[in-house]
């Protein structure tokens, strides 16, 4: 009888045992489940499906751990450490900053990115010089933020300073309250910032509160450290590769050159001049298979939307094609908006037929622009210097660093269609990115019609 005992009670022992390392669990599940914020400097779903920074880099790792990837997203910061510790996800992919709060009841893994914390004001209101300057103003951060906490760090020292915390908006929300003076200041890093100061252009930063905050990958103590050592591994692979480079040009390349007067005429010629071709630009984009707005975009760069627009070598029109290009497209007025249009966009369209088939996008759509800007020959040959110089030919980063190169004798006498200002592609490409990323933020905010009033016009 007690031998029988002593058998039960080794088979219950056995049930008992620890459950196994959070990373076997997730390969046994086939899912690596993780939060993510609704944010365009973490993760969106647009009309080419889900993008965004933390997107490519947790489908990535889920690729690499040969599972699916299983994406929860949040609206605010404030839903991100409640939704990990509830057990429902993994690990939370969201930009987050590592403070000394998170610390308490989070293992953060290798840092893959740092920001600046900016405290934004909007100009004409007075800048501030100094954390006293803010005492006594409207301050609105995102709750639950490593901003909150930088207040809460700076009040030991200025126990005036007030600040309010909300828990349902997103940092756009908060810029917009800036630019409209609901508010006086608000907090946001320099990545979102960047971003969205292109559809705000009077916003402005007044104080950096913190430099070089880094962001990482956050786990739950009790998850154990096999998910994260691995996760480390990955990033530390990304970062040595430049994998990590090429994935922060691909969101914020275009951010670095901002031009305050640029984007408020961009604006305003949106509203004056725009209008009258938008339809040729979307009944063009359709016949093409592109983006109008991506077209319209390429149009600004060109000719600031003006179709009688000629520059100093002779190129015409909204487009700004020239004679060549006109002819082999077949076109005998240039400055016609209607054939600058159309047959810019099926010159830009023929520039993305000709990019290697292994060109992945978006990488494909910069180099079809830098294409329809210097020439495809001219891609050609900054392919091979980056072939040369060992890098990766199908990576726009690296052709952007190497298209300037055709401007110095020691590369372009190497390459078969020899010199070209190949700074002025890549100043392009960015130039165009910004006006496209503004052309989808006014797009997607634009008032829709009001049904009563079309019905009785």
């Amino acid at each position: 009888m007690r031998s029988l005992l002593y058998i039960a009670l080794a088979a219950l022992l056995g049930t008992c045992s620890s459950p196994p390392p959070l990373l076997e669990q997730i390969r046994e599940l086939g899912e690596l489940r993780v939060v993510t914020r609704d944010s365009p400097s973490s993760y969106v779903i647009g009309p080419d499906g889900p993008s965004g920074p933390e997107f490519d880099l947790v489908q990535a790792f889920a690729d690499e751990l040969g599972v699916a990837l299983v994406i929860e997203s949040v609206a605010s910061v404030s839903e991100i450490v409640p939704r990990l510790l509830n057990g429902r996800v993994h690990m939370a992919a969201a930009g987050l900053s590592i403070t000394e709060s998170r610390l308490e009841y989070l293992n953060f893994g290798h840092p893959y990115e740092t920001v600046d914390m900016h405290l934004i004001y909007k100009l004409g209101t007075g800048k501030p010089h100094s954390v006293e300057d803010i005492l006594g103003q409207r301050i609105e951060v995102l709750a639950g933020s490593s901003h909150a906490d930088r207040l809460a760090a700076l009040k030991t020292e200025y126990p005036e300073l007030e600040w309010t915390e909300n828990a349902d908006a997103e940092v756009a929300q908060l810029l917009e309250k800036v630019e409209s003076g609901e508010i006086d200041f608000t907090i946001a890093d320099s990545t979102d910032f960047n971003i969205h100061r292109n559809f705000q252009p009077d916003l402005r930063v007044a104080l950096d509160l913190e430099i070089g905050d880094p962001l990482a990958w956050a786990f739950t103590k009790e998850s154990g450290n096999s998910l994260l050592a691995r996760a480390d591994d990955f990033l530390i692979k990304l970062q040595r590769n430049g994998t990590l480079d090429r994935i922060h040009d691909r969101y914020y390349g275009h951010t670095k050159k901002f031009d305050y007067v640029g984007t408020r005429n961009f604006i305003r010629h949106y509203e004056s001049r725009l209008p009258r071709y938008r339809p040729m630009f979307e009944e063009a984009g359709a016949e093409a298979g592109v983006d109008w707005r991506l077209l319209a975009a390429i149009g600004y760069q060109e000719s600031h939307w003006r179709s009688q627009a000629v520059s100093p070598t002779g190129v015409r029109g909204i487009m700004m094609l020239t004679e060549d290009t006109a002819e082999y497209l077949g076109l005998d007025d240039r400055v016609d908006p209607v054939n600058s249009i159309f047959g810019g966009a099926r010159f830009y369209a023929r520039q993305t037929e000709r990019i290697p088939d292994t060109v992945d996008e978006p990488d494909r759509t910069w180099m079809a622009l830098a294409a329809y800007n210097v020439g495809f020959n001219h891609i050609k040959d900054a392919r091979w210097i980056v072939e040369e110089k060992g890098g990766n030919p199908n990576s726009w980063v690296d052709l952007s660093e190497a298209l300037p190169l055709l401007a110095q004798r020691k590369w372009y006498s190497q390459v078969p269609y020899g010199y070209a200002r190949g700074w002025e592609p890549v100043l392009y490409v960015n130039n165009i990115r910004a006006y496209y990323n503004i052309l989808v933020w006014l797009t997607e905010n634009e008032t829709p019609p009001d049904e009563e009033a079309l019905a009785a016009f």
